[in-house]
């Protein structure tokens, strides 16, 4: 069964994404698939490239050759394909369940801090809930200590 993860109240959710790529794809050695909206995909890509050289993380989008879809560690994906050779880590940056989420190991649902976003973390919770699965939870705002 697929291990759920929240992490919520991001101010920024790109921004942690990128962290949290870099985090997992560079020390843990993971394969990590990023679900998302275009335009928040696009952020993402734009970030990654934005980087120092030594902290770049090589990434791609989920349409790109079957041989650079092997070598990304981070596949860029609008939809997790069934296709798509990464299995390990899911990060859903969308507002909707993802479709496939079940084919992954573990799924990070990265939650911004703006109410309706909350909302639909919210929604995704119960059908997760729902469904049986052990969900473990991470507030940043918590986590940071407070706002200043």
């Amino acid at each position: 069964m697929t291990d759920i993860e929240f992490r919520f109240n991001l101010p920024d959710p790109v921004d942690y994404a990128c962290r949290l790529l870099r985090k997992g794809a560079m020390q843990g050695g993971a394969q990590l698939v990023v679900t998302g909206s275009a335009a928040t995909l696009e952020a993402i890509d734009a970030a990654l490239w934005q980087t120092e050289p030594t902290d770049f993380v090589a990434h791609c989008r989920a349409d790109a050759p079957a041989e650079v879809l092997q070598r990304s560690p981070v596949v860029l994906a609008a939809a997790p394909d069934a296709a798509l050779p990464h299995r390990s880590v899911l990060v859903n940056l969308g507002s909707e369940v993802p479709a496939g989420f079940e084919r992954f190991e573990r799924l990070i649902e990265l939650v911004a801090e703006d109410e309706a976003a909350r909302g639909a973390g919210r929604a995704r919770w119960r059908h997760y809930k729902d469904r049986g699965y052990g969900i473990r939870h991470q507030d940043a705002f918590a986590s940071a200590g407070g706002r200043a």
